[in-house]
């Protein structure tokens, strides 16, 4: 069935004003968020999801709000890797710690323009090129394995941004300062640009590319361009106060990326078998679709990805518990 059109247009209003209230509300008061605070935006974001997968049940039907429901809770679970990322980049620019949330919303905000325009170019492909599923999936495996080996991984993506950073330093004039959220700053009589405008542009594009990981993924979930796009904009709109209620519990998700990389090896997997079914290239099955090949349900990619993600957590928290036992031992038997 298809989404009607003024449902997409609507929807897309209603969440450009959620997004800018929420931006103007973190810029008329800057402050650290409190955990109860965090806890209730979190909350909020995510009953809004599920209330905008109702309506999208009711207007269109119940198999476009699930692959909504499948959509979103992968990006989600995917985007919190970006976290890791988040917290070294504020650490990197000596970001005031009052001032992150406003640095996050802007990175967000820049980061969603990027995905739009990737998932336009992606949604053309897919539509045009059916073969690069193919692609898509040994790239998600390739990129599981990665994560299964992290070592320095987060760091290295840091680095990366290096090379934009001294770009920028080249080109324009930046202080060596903040002051406050300003963007522009006087300096001896000289305006110039202030440190916000390089954590700005770095959060963001590092969210791009975390997004070459993901948007393919979500492809496999659904090719509906308004789809994939609203289930960026609803796992990124929460990410923010996730930054904020997870805090110091980063450090403890050791197990986090197995989880993301069990995630990621699946859906690889789910993309080339897909791509085996509406096989067009010659030199597989004649250029014939691969009939046997089994076809998982989205609801399976759902359970994967929430089982995935609660035993990565549980097995950290439990490990990060044993740990903590073991060192109080130790310092009694001291």
């Amino acid at each position: 069935m298809e989404i009607p059109v003024w449902f997409e247009i609507t929807s897309m209003i209603v969440l450009s004003i959620i997004l800018i209230g929420d931006l103007l509300l973190i810029r008329l008061r800057p402050h650290i968020p409190s955990t109860k605070e965090s806890t209730l935006w979190v909350v909020f974001y995510v009953a809004l999801a599920l209330l905008f997968a109702v309506l999208l049940g009711s207007v269109s039907g119940w198999r476009n709000a699930g692959d909504f429901i499948t959509g979103w809770a992968l990006e989600y679970s995917l985007s919190i890797d970006n976290l890791f990322v988040f917290v070294l980049i504020m650490a990197q620019f000596a970001v005031p710690r009052r001032l992150q949330q406003q640095v996050l919303m802007v990175g967000i905000i820049i980061a969603l323009v990027l995905r739009g325009a990737f998932i336009l170019v992606g949604v053309a492909i897919v539509e045009n090129f059916s073969p690069i599923f193919y692609v898509f999936g040994a790239f998600l495996i390739y990129t599981a394995i990665k994560q299964a080996m992290p070592e320095g991984e987060h760091e290295d993506d840091v680095k990366k941004e290096n090379f934009i950073v001294r770009l920028l330093r080249r080109r324009i004039d930046i202080s060596e300062t903040y002051d406050g959220s300003k963007l522009r700053t006087t300096v001896d009589g000289k305006r110039m640009w202030t440190p916000m405008v390089i954590v700005f542009i770095t959060i963001g594009v590092t969210d791009l590319i975390f997004a070459i990981d993901s948007i393919p993924a979500i492809f496999e979930i659904t090719t509906n361009g308004f789809l994939v796009f609203a289930a960026n904009i609803f796992a990124l709109m929460g990410l923010r106060q996730l930054y904020f209620l997870l805090g110091d519990l980063l450090d403890r998700l050791r197990y986090l990326h197995y989880g993301i990389a069990v995630i990621l090896g699946f859906i690889g997997i789910k993309l080339i078998l897909h791509a085996l079914h509406e096989n067009e290239l010659p030199f597989i099955n004649g250029g014939e679709h691969v009939e046997w090949v089994p076809d998982i349900d989205n609801m399976v990619s759902l359970g994967v990805i929430v089982v995935s993600m609660t035993v990565a957590t549980v097995a950290s928290l439990i490990a990060s518990s044993r740990e903590k036992s073991a060192a109080k031992k130790a310092l009694n038997v001291e």
